[in-house]
């Protein structure tokens, strides 16, 4: 039997689910999930490996219109992702209108030359009649190779979108080893977590202002003492992070360590510190420094 692997570049505008769409993929947790645009800045591998192919998904930052050189660098992440990739997959949420974010995408797209699946996520939103119309509706924007209704969150055609998936994948051995579901460290892993928290909890200006770099790592008498240093860039901000007495940050620390005793199975300590970086995403330097150029940092 001919064993088939390649990349397929998950794409779509901030919240169109495609980070949602990963983790159901995988069956695991691979990529963190908020209501925050923008949630995922870095390309984030996850690895689904079964006995006929090998899918290594891309889930990318949200293409937008940038306002700083971080939201720069997060475009430029995500149109790596699209030109190296054997498949692009370009996910729109079916519950918003045709828009400029959209018509951004469709334009770098046609440059690329690549197969494209549109995969119409949320469809368990609308109803059939409505459903029916928006597919309708795009099939005359573009010649998509295919176009999939799927519902991410409730796991709707994700079967039959793997079959579809393997047909557009080149024939080859494994990328990856069988046992591996994502291309990135647990320190990276540790980090989004935390950052999830905070963006869970926080509102407004916060969200889109921080970075999570973790400090220190030790494993001491069977528990995890880890120490993160959490980026902002005024110092209202920290007010705000830390909160009355501490206890916002408190709250965020507490949730972090819950989840990552779960993910790394051993009882965590984690110590968190709040940093004014004034004006670091615009700072070419600082965006390196905190790993968010992936071009930099040399993550395939």
């Amino acid at each position: 039997m001919d064993y088939k692997s390649g990349f397929i570049a998950i794409v779509g505008r901030p919240n169109a689910g495609k980070s949602t769409l990963l983790n159901a993929l995988i069956g695991k947790k691979i990529a963190i999930m908020t209501d925050t645009p923008n949630t995922t800045r870095n390309n984030i591998a996850g690895i689904l490996t079964t006995r006929s192919a090998q899918y290594v998904f891309m889930d990318t930052p949200g293409i937008h219109k940038p306002q700083q050189q971080l939201g720069r660098v997060l475009n430029k992440n995500a149109y790596t992702a699209m030109e190296d990739c054997d498949v692009i997959a370009w996910i729109i949420d079916i519950t918003q209108r045709f828009g400029p974010g959209d018509e951004f995408i469709l334009k770098r797209i046609q440059t690329l030359h690549k197969p494209v699946l549109l995969l119409v996520n949320k469809i368990d939103k609308l109803p059939r009649e409505k459903v029916l119309q928006a597919l309708m509706d795009w099939q005359k924007r573009y010649d998509f190779n295919e176009i999939i209704p799927i519902s991410a969150k409730d796991h709707q055609n994700l079967d039959e979108l793997l079959n579809v998936f393997k047909n557009y994948l080149p024939q080859g051995a494994p990328l990856y080893p069988e046992e591996m579901v994502s291309d990135h460290d647990e320190n990276f892993r540790i980090c989004e977590i935390i950052r999830e928290k905070i963006l869970n909890r926080t509102e407004e200006e916060i969200p889109h202002s921080i970075a999570v770099v973790l400090e220190h790592k030790e494993m001491e008498e069977g528990k995890l003492h880890l120490m993160a240093m959490v980026i902002v860039d005024r110092d209202s901000q920290k007010g705000i992070l830390i909160g009355k007495q501490g206890s916002k940050i408190k709250d965020i620390r507490i949730a972090a360590q819950r989840e990552l005793k779960k993910m790394l199975n051993v009882p965590v300590d984690l110590e968190l510190y709040v940093r004014v970086e004034k004006n670091w995403r615009n700072k070419e330097q600082k965006i390196k420094e905190f790993g968010l150029d992936e071009l930099e940092q040399g993550v395939q």
